[in-house]
């Protein structure tokens, strides 16, 4: 696989009059976390179905894992793996059932199968559960075996769309542990979600979908920067301190009470040597310093004009 683990120029996609992508860009770097989020009807789950073979598009070219969706659909299919939406397991068979199942349909010799059956099965701490039919399990154990089975075959690049829709935020953070286990096993993961915290905490880049055309794409880092309310937080020992700083920085925000000064800034290194060289000048030294980033709630707004779902705690 070359460094580039998706490669995707110009993907259009449209149902009738309703273009649902409009020529979208993408490069996923392998062995990492791409996340691409939007708000609902933005086209995320059109795009992980062309980019999985489950749809055609219209229009573009697309390479998953080298190969080019279009002309080598199998290839793509062997070198990838994919949970939905909604957990693709039987409720009628067992945990273990469920991936004895996949093993099957995989053709793997018996004892190569009952080895990584065993050891999906303590990976995901599902091995006290493995006899007991699914439709017993809670929501959080039916995603853990989806995606369980999904790694039967080993891919090496992995679509999660909406993976923890709906769990607690106990079974989402044991969702985020496995998802960084695979990547530092050299797994691309192409993330889909509508939870801002998740996209924040596991993706290395970001790209933002709205009605079906990209409108940002960075790490989480980046895409803060370019909003708005970037600024450093100064605190100081003493009122005269405060004093003298607030008539340096006439742009800024003063609070007597805390003795804290909110200078705007674009939070990079130029504007920020320059701040503290400008303290340095007139004999000034804050206590506390501290740069203050809109978080990705506030990206989202600002590039899509909506809200989305934001991780409850």
């Amino acid at each position: 696989m070359t460094s580039s683990a998706i490669a995707v120029t110009g993907l259009r996609k449209a149902y009738g009059d309703k273009v649902v992508l409009d020529g979208i860009d993408l490069d996923v770097r392998a062995g990492t976390v791409f996340s691409l989020l939007g708000p609902n009807g933005a086209g995320k789950t059109t795009t992980v179905n062309v980019l999985t073979t489950l749809m055609k598009a219209d229009g573009g070219t697309a390479r998953v894992a080298g190969h080019d969706i279009a002309t080598e659909t199998k290839a793509v299919r062997a070198a990838i793996g994919v949970t939905g939406q909604f957990a693709a397991v039987d409720e009628l068979l067992s945990g273990q059932e469920n991936l004895q199942l996949m093993v099957d349909l995989h053709r793997m010799r018996s004892g190569e199968g009952r080895r990584i059956v065993t050891e999906l099965l303590e990976r995901f701490e599902l091995a006290e559960s493995a006899q007991k039919l699914v439709s017993t399990y809670s929501g959080g154990m039916r995603r853990k075996l989806d995606l369980a089975m999904t790694l039967v075959g080993s891919p090496r690049i992995i679509f999660l769309d909406e993976p923890t829709t709906g769990l607690d935020p106990r079974s989402r953070r044991t969702m985020w542990g496995i998802v960084r286990e695979l990547v530092a096993d050299g797994v691309t993961i192409f993330l889909t979600t509508q939870y801002l915290e998740e996209a924040d905490q596991l993706a290395d880049r970001i790209a933002v979908l709205d009605q079906g055309r990209l409108v940002a794409q960075g790490t989480p880092d980046d895409l803060k920067r370019q909003i708005p309310g970037t600024h450093v937080r100064l605190r100081f020992t003493t009122g005269p301190e405060l004093d003298t700083a607030a008539g340096l920085f006439t742009d800024s925000t003063r609070d007597d009470e805390a003795l804290t000064l909110r200078v705007p800034s674009d939070g990079g290194t130029t504007s920020l040597r320059a701040l503290l060289d400008r303290l340095d000048t007139h004999s000034l030294s804050a206590e506390e310093f501290s740069v203050h980033t809109p978080d990705l709630d506030d990206v989202f707004l600002a590039l899509t004009g909506h809200t989305t779902k934001v991780d409850a705690k």
